[in-house]
């Protein structure tokens, strides 16, 4: 072609017949005839002449109740509840059998083994009741939930439910100063606080994409809920009569679940105001048309890039941190272990919030993985109490299978209503696991953003039980 600096209409006109031509002497009719096609489809679908009865299309007829202001959060809620209800009904038996592979076979194994081999038993409880009963722990607790949860989060993506979603929450973010993609990152993040952060992808904005990333801790993970029901089942639930107890214990897990979603629309605002002040981007969203999931690339992608990879990064955090919680029971300063003066220490700490040392042990040793937390709870329990019959030694972790047993020993260890209430409100207002941390500040590639979401939930956590604990009190107090 001529010099673009020197061509003149005349020319360019020329030279794109030229073109036209080499192309094709019929190209320009028929894209034309496509464009013109294209737009009469459109119009059909669209438009309803006088007169005329309207076609019947579905993308428009499920769209019309599923983004429906009247209808649209109600089968939004309905829907996340059958998928969480499976997702935790479904990982109870994979999690058992898993669990029994691990620490009832192999285990045990290792144990022999190492008793033949004559191995030191300090070496014997680090790397086995220490690494790997906790590594062991995470996965048998962590991988079925996700398994079940990421497929199925993935299938409602595929079938196009998701961007409905967006647009459903894209009004209620957008006064909180957010993006309204980030209602998928939340909701990733009711299986995994790291999958969330990495989902955050999707929003362009790099100050919106901050503020996801930070609030995402609110979302009631995978590894907090068995927390959340065990509490709500053995404290809550006794509060009512056994026939309704369950939905009662219900009720209060749900209830710490959506007050995780207010908490993210307040902080959310609170941030955009603050130090994440700016205007809100623009949120073009084009509805993609409902369409069959693709089974074998959404079990690729939910178990590989999902899955698989979330585990792997709470493996690698989970080894060290059964380490840890070997040692600080078993290495002793003048006849106390490390954990037991961390307990006292934190104790009046514990109590002043409405919780208690062993708690706050828990919680710290426990950073890799919300998975480990209880086990944690119920170790240092037995070795602050010096109650007998439960676990198989000092800094071995272990769960209990009887409600009864289990609270029995909470019992003796001081626990009240309100430290049940407290712990579900420190399970969902605290610091992210060590996977998490380590996920957001490989996306935002900034340490200071990084500690910020770290350390604002658990300045939350720390604020929120101190309050409820001092009202808590004096309404005691006065009736």
């Amino acid at each position: 072609m001529s010099d673009q600096h020197d061509i003149t209409p005349e020319q360019l006109l020329k030279e794109a017949q030229d073109l036209r031509w080499e192309v094709g002497g019929d190209f320009h009719e028929k894209l034309m005839e496509t464009i013109y096609t294209d737009a009469a489809k459109i119009a059909e679908r669209a438009i309803t002449r006088p007169g005329e009865k309207s076609n019947f299309d579905l993308d428009r007829a499920i769209d019309s109740v599923v983004t429906s202001r009247v209808w649209g959060f109600p089968i939004m809620v309905l829907l996340f509840t059958f998928i969480f209800w499976l997702t935790i009904s479904g990982a109870n038996y994979p999690s058992k059998l898993i669990s029994d592979v691990l620490l009832g076979t192999v285990r045990p194994f290792l144990k022999t083994l190492a008793a033949n081999l004559n191995i030191p038993w300090w070496i014997d409880g680090l790397v086995i009741d220490g690494m790997y009963l906790s590594t062991a722990w995470v996965i048998s607790v962590m991988l079925p939930p996700m398994a079940i949860f990421f497929p199925l989060f993935t299938l409602l993506e595929d079938f196009g439910y998701l961007p409905r979603l967006a647009f459903n929450f894209d009004n209620i973010f957008k006064r909180a100063g957010a993006h309204g993609k980030q209602a998928l990152s939340m909701m990733m993040g009711f299986g995994c606080n790291a999958a969330g952060i990495i989902a955050t992808r999707i929003i362009d904005s790099p100050r919106e994409r901050l503020i996801a990333m930070i609030t995402n801790n609110f979302a009631l993970c995978n590894g907090r809920w068995p927390t959340q029901i065990l509490i709500a089942t053995l404290f809550i639930g006794a509060l009512v009569p056994a026939h309704i107890a369950g939905l009662i214990s219900a009720l209060a897990v749900v209830g710490i679940a959506v007050l995780g979603v207010l908490l993210t629309f307040v902080v959310s605002w609170a941030l955009s105001r603050t130090v994440l002040k700016g205007e809100v981007s623009t949120f073009s969203l084009e509805l993609p048309p409902y369409r069959p999931p693709r089974i074998l690339q959404t079990l690729y992608t939910s178990i590989i890039d999902r899955t698989i990879y979330v585990l792997w990064r709470a493996i690698v955090f989970a080894m060290p941190a059964g380490a840890v919680i070997w040692l600080s029971a078993n290495i002793k300063i003048t006849g106390i272990s490390i954990a037991e003066y961390l307990v006292n220490f934190l104790n009046p700490v514990g109590i002043l919030i409405g919780l208690n040392g062993v708690i706050l042990v828990a919680y710290i040793v426990a950073i890799p993985a919300n998975e480990i937390v209880i086990p944690t709870v119920l170790m240092l329990t037995v070795l602050i109490t010096g109650a007998k019959g439960f676990g198989s030694g000092s800094g071995v972790i272990f769960e209990i299978q009887s409600n009864t047993e289990m609270l029995s020993l909470f019992n003796a260890g001081g626990w009240t209503l309100l430290t049940a209430v407290n712990l579900m409100l420190f399970s969902l207002i605290h610091n992210p696991c060590s996977t998490t941390i380590y996920t957001m500040y490989k996306e935002s590639g900034s340490l200071k953003w990084t500690i910020v979401g770290a350390l604002l939930p658990l300045g939350m956590g720390i604020v929120v039980t101190f309050f409820v604990a001092q009202i808590w009190r004096l309404v005691a107090n006065i009736v």
